[in-house]
């Protein structure tokens, strides 16, 4: 008889008032508005690693909402994802106060030059002695784009070009400019590290010319445990070369589970096992000592949710509220004289606007939400893991702390004693070894481990990209 599959449990979490649960920072006793204060990240952390949490997953953004309603306003009133502080931040004050938690932190390839990112993760790396992974974005706001002074927003396509390159580079300067053995501490001779082992890059691409070497030395990962969010067709592409878990959803069961087939497939295609990558989602987990408790409680953060919240984050073109709710979508449309437009092929413009507003409010919920008592939950979470193929859930916040309080105090016993999460830590574990239970490198047949030693630096771009490992 086979152990059943362990649950990858994380926090999903932004350095900002309103995330994706908008309007609920106005809650009795939510301490949203307190996440400018390092105290407010210290707790979150001790909180985690109380309960048995493998990692917090930090979200970020570059750009304001402003599109929904032509402008940032909407956003701005509401605390959605503005302001916002740099995630990178507080992993160090979350690490100081743990041992074993480990910290997801999103990062966009877009905007910024890979040499100064590399040295910013290394130290990260070293600083929680191997706890960090890296959720790989290339960004999609349009305010985005004019923040780093272009026009508009990359195309998607463009975007994930960029990318490749910038993870070319990436590991050439983790992987490849520091041998392992380069730091000798030889006080007799005074000589701290060997340049014979140290070398330049000098990689020259399309877009970026970086000579090297890297500024910090191995860590204990090189490079972070690497995350990436994605379901279209290109990103997918990505992620069978770069990824070692993925963030992923979808509407319905289903859809999931065709995107991680999909997925597997591409790891196949790019010479890496089919398994090399572990999969979570976006989970909503209303736990309580009855499922009548945890019920009225859901019914609280639906009285408190913010409807111009949801329809801000999710860019909508245009305004339903300022339309009859007895009116379907797409006649509200056509009064606006949109029904042609591109955005407007992907809403369903059949529905009314009561309709369509009632299914937006719950949209980051289906199809992984689970509320009721610790069995009921407990049940629910078996089923995902061992009938849609998932590995693990990112829990979302509702309430700080009491979404993960009531997470630990009534969901961790129950999925502990069915053998779904582990009693302790092991000590010293690398956030790559917490997940995938190898050791803290990234496997052989991932494409950073070609540069490792020097090796293939001097490959050409345009064939290291183009050509699977």
């Amino acid at each position: 008889m086979t152990d059943p599959k362990r649950l990858i449990l994380n926090l999903f979490e932004m350095n900002c008032v309103s995330h994706i649960t908008h309007g609920l920072w106005r809650l009795p006793g939510n301490r949203r508005t307190e996440f400018n204060d390092i105290e407010y990240w210290t707790d979150l952390a001790r909180q985690l690693e109380a309960g048995g949490f493998d990692a917090v997953f930090l979200a970020d953004v570059v750009g304001a909402y402003d599109v929904f309603r032509g402008g940032p306003e909407t956003a701005i009133r509401e605390g959605l994802q503005i302001p916002s502080n740099d995630p990178l931040l507080v992993v160090p004050a979350m690490a100081a106060v743990t041992e074993h938690l480990g910290f997801g932190i999103t990062f966009s390839t877009t905007y910024e030059p890979p040499f100064s990112f590399a040295r910013r993760m290394s130290t990260l790396d070293h600083l929680t002695k191997g706890r960090v992974g890296w959720n790989i974005v290339t960004s999609y706001l349009p305010n985005a784009a004019r923040n780093f002074g272009l026009d508009g927003e990359i195309d998607h396509d463009t975007r994930y070009e960029i990318a490749e390159e910038y993870l070319d580079v990436l590991y050439k300067l983790w992987e490849g400019s520091w041998d392992d053995d380069a730091i000798v501490e030889d006080r007799e001779q005074g000589v701290y590290a060997d340049p014979e082992k140290i070398r330049y890059i000098n990689h020259r691409g399309p877009r970026y010319s970086v000579a090297g070497p890297h500024l910090s030395s191995p860590s204990r990962q090189r490079t972070p445990f690497l995350i990436q969010a994605t379901q279209s067709s290109r990103g997918i592409e990505f992620a069978g070369r770069h990824a070692e878990l993925i963030f992923t959803g979808g509407r319905s069961f289903e859809q999931v589970s065709g995107t991680i087939a999909r997925i597997r497939d591409e790891l196949e295609r790019q010479g890496r096992a089919r398994d090399d990558i572990k999969f979570v989602v976006g989970a909503t987990v209303i736990v309580a000592a009855t499922r009548e408790e945890a019920e009225a409680k859901l019914a609280e953060y639906d009285r408190s949710a913010s409807i111009d919240g949801v329809l801000a984050h999710a860019s909508l073109p245009f305004d339903p509220t300022a339309h009859p709710g007895d009116i379907t979508l797409g006649e509200a449309l056509r009064r606006e004289g949109r029904g042609d437009d591109l955005a407007a092929a992907f809403l369903p413009q059949e529905k009314t606007i009561a309709e369509f507003l009632s299914t937006m409010s719950g949209f980051h919920r289906q199809p992984f939400m689970a509320v009721g008592s610790p069995a009921d939950v407990a049940d629910e979470i078996e089923s995902w893991l061992d009938e849609h193929d998932i590995d693990g859930i990112n829990l979302v916040q509702y309430h700080s702390p009491d979404t993960a309080s009531d997470f630990i105090e009534f969901a961790v016993p129950e999925l502990r004693r069915r053998g779904r999460l582990r009693e302790v830590y092991t000590p010293g574990e690398t956030l790559r070894e917490r997940v995938h239970g190898a050791g803290p490198r990234v496997a052989e047949t991932h494409p950073a481990a070609r540069f490792r030693g020097g090796r293939a630096l001097d490959v050409a771009v345009e064939s290291e990209r183009l050509q699977p490992v």
